[in-house]
């Protein structure tokens, strides 16, 4: 498996968060609250597996942990993000609708629960490089639930499972979360296509596949506990269809495969206008249990795309599917 980045991550942004509360740190007992309690948390960062909320009052005052999310948030991009990623995005972040955005999620990290943690709103994009993308894989949005939450494509809480937090990826879990009824249908077509795929008994982490070369990205990236896509149509997927323009359009490449499974992500597709004479766009159904077999089961996509990638790059440029077995 490849090594977890999540720790090195938080580090940096909690010693960012230091630094700028430090430089705050000049005639307020409060503001020294908050210097203590951000280089605390960079002592024990490789120790905590939760961020505090609201309900976490022996910790810090209220103030001071709007203060460290306030400025957790203000850097988010320039922490987090891959840097591929960052250089193509950067100017969506002074768009009205970004400023907006993050204004909304400020307020909702104040009152709500809202997942992924911060540090991971932005993984796919430090997984999936953008001049390394081959295959881009559209979810919908995340959905979340009491003990876990599962994207079909979050901040004051880390919900912990056995250690371990949700991969921020379309369709993928972490242990010991079952896998769920739509991923299970998709290692059912990959085994289809590839005879050597051996469906992944628990597991659901698509990591592996993320790291060679599969985008599967949300068109929205967070979302509200227990109100499924109550962040839609907030302003993430202008940046998320941005993201993907940034695909279409990078220089040197001779296109990549776009896998719309549903109505949502076909719509996505229509609107972003994918040349189809340079890029492969794979439509059926959403393999979720409800829908799957009308259309999602047998449409063959993942062998599609490896022949068509094979096509246009060669035997080097196909996706080894297999490497979920392992």
């Amino acid at each position: 498996m490849p090594k977890d980045v999540s720790n090195d991550t938080e580090t940096t942004m909690i010693r960012a968060q230091a630094t700028r509360v430090s430089r705050r740190a000049v005639s307020t007992s409060t503001t020294t609250v908050q210097v203590k309690e951000a280089k605390r948390k960079v002592k024990t960062t490789s120790k905590v597996t939760t961020v505090a909320s609201a309900s976490t009052s022996n910790v810090t005052q209220d103030g001071d942990l709007d203060a460290i999310t306030t400025a957790q948030l203000g850097s988010l991009e320039h922490d987090t993000m891959g840097k591929s990623w960052l250089e193509v995005l950067k100017g969506e972040f002074e768009k009205d609708y970004f400023k907006k955005l993050k204004s909304f999620l400020e307020t909702e990290l104040k009152s709500n629960t809202v997942f992924p943690p911060l540090k991971d709103v932005y993984s796919w994009s430090r997984l999936t490089p953008l001049d390394s993308v081959k295959v881009v894989i559209l979810g919908q949005v995340c959905h979340s639930s009491s003990s876990s939450w599962l994207c079909l494509t979050s901040f004051r809480i880390h919900i912990m499972m056995s250690g371990k937090l949700m991969v921020r990826l379309s369709f993928s879990v972490l242990p010991p979360t079952k896998v769920p009824g739509s991923l299970r249908n998709i290692y059912k077509q990959m085994a289809t296509d590839v005879p050597s795929f051996v469906i992944p008994k628990n597991s659901g982490d698509l990591t592996r596949l993320a790291e060679i070369g599969v985008l599967w990205l949300n068109t929205a990236l967070t979302v509200g506990a227990h109100k499924a896509a109550s962040h839609s149509g907030k302003g993430w997927e202008n940046l998320t269809m941005e993201a993907v323009r940034a695909v279409m359009n990078r220089e040197g490449s001779n296109g990549v495969v776009f896998m719309a499974w549903g109505l949502p992500a076909q719509k996505t597709c229509g609107k972003l206008g994918i040349d189809e004479e340079k890029h492969l766009v794979l439509k059926s159904a959403h393999p979720s249990p409800l829908s799957a077999h009308r259309g999602f089961l047998g449409n063959g996509h993942f062998r599609l795309a490896n022949e068509w990638l094979q096509e246009k790059y060669g035997d080097d440029g196909t996706i080894d599917w297999t490497v979920l077995c392992g």
